[in-house]
């Protein structure tokens, strides 16, 4: 090879300042997307991505942020799009990590993808929060910092606007929050939710399909284990990676899997929160995101937040376990408080005797 690798990755850099869209193949330009994947700890993330990308892999779990690209070609001898995924696991301990994939160069043409595990209702609500306001915030202060740029920041090929505009007749325009880039949420594991009560299904379904729609985002319930339900959600993703067509498919019935794209929703059809043995008068919620999150832990109370604590520490996580490291460091670990216990005996007696000194200074 003639070129250097620091010659190659200054001619990817510049040719990602320039615009983004490389020329290969006969002129004809590549585009360049980026989807960030997060969600609930152990939903089903890698599998799901795996599953979209035709890979026939074992998914393991995800180690903090992990990178990994797809390349799709639009036609025949044409050259292959490239799509950058970034995918979080840990849940919301690790949602810092969001400012990764979330930069200048990315924020024009990036998607977020956002995996609730359905099998864990208690804990749907606080994950989804956490992690679109992590995300929310960071996308805020990039695209800031893009505008504040005097020289203009220069990405790749924009496929859509980090500010997004909707369309004048879009539904209930003037009352929903537009999440910054688009969003699609997945609903995962549907093949254990199916087994729900149909009152707690309700919930859980209808309370989704207002925060896809506040967010003007696309929603999806889906299941590794069912082809017809992959190939849906494919759908949604190869849109969201490729700039492909997604499917045309509407389905709102909460008994069964929803397939509900941007825009084809309401809050006219989604109705009222469903009030399973709750007065909604007594709630007195700000707003009708707060009520819905009020009317959603009455019936799904959320999870202590001990364990999420406790998991800031990724060495303490067992997904990370490696039996031989973790009994070396349980060894040091014996090692270093048999230290402090050594020097605390050590100077017990000091430090006594400096409390009585005090103290006779003080009766003095």
């Amino acid at each position: 090879l003639s070129d250097t690798l620091w010659e190659l990755a200054a001619a990817e850099v510049h040719s990602r300042e320039s615009g983004g869209a490389e020329e290969r193949d006969g002129g004809e330009a590549v585009n360049e997307r980026t989807v960030l994947l997060m969600g609930s700890k152990a939903g089903g993330k890698t599998s799901i991505l795996l599953r979209c990308l035709d890979r026939d892999e074992l998914s393991k779990p995800t180690l903090a942020l992990e990178y990994t690209f797809g390349r799709r070609a639009r036609g025949h001898n044409t050259p292959k799009d490239i799509a950058h995924l970034w995918e979080l696991g840990g849940g919301t301990s690790l949602s810092d990590l969001v400012q990764i994939p979330i930069t200048p160069v990315t924020i024009s043409c990036l998607s977020v993808i956002l995996v609730l595990d359905l099998s864990k209702p208690n804990a749907l609500w606080g994950t989804m929060e956490k992690l679109l306001q992590a995300a929310q915030a960071h996308l805020e202060r990039t695209s800031s910092q893009v505008q504040k740029s005097k020289s203009g920041v220069k990405r790749q090929t924009p496929s859509h606007s980090a500010a997004r505009v909707l369309p004048k007749d879009y539904p209930d325009r003037e009352l929903i929050s537009p999440f910054p880039v688009p969003l699609l949420i997945i609903g995962s594991k549907y093949d254990i939710f199916q087994e729900f009560d149909s009152d707690k299904k309700k919930v859980v379904s209808k309370t989704l399909r207002f925060i896809a729609h506040y967010y003007v985002a696309s929603l999806v319930f889906t299941s590794i284990k069912s082809e017809s339900l992959i190939s849906k959600t494919k759908s949604f993703f190869l849109h969201l990676a490729f700039g492909l067509e997604r499917g045309k498919t509407v389905s709102s019935d909460p008994l069964k899997p929803l397939i509900i794209p941007a825009g084809s929703d309401s809050f006219g059809q989604i109705g009222s929160p469903p009030t399973v043995d709750v007065d909604i008068t007594s709630l007195h919620a700000k707003n009708p995101k707060d009520l819905w999150k009020k009317v959603y832990e009455r019936v799904f109370p959320p999870e202590s937040t001990n364990e999420q604590r406790e998991l800031k520490d990724p060495a303490k996580d067992p997904q990370y376990s490696e039996p031989q490291i973790d009994a070396m460091r349980a060894q040091k670990d014996q090692v270093i408080l048999y230290i402090r216990v050594c020097i605390a005996v050590t100077l017990y007696p000091v430090v006594i005797n400096l409390e009585i000194s005090c103290l006779h200074s003080c009766l003095q």
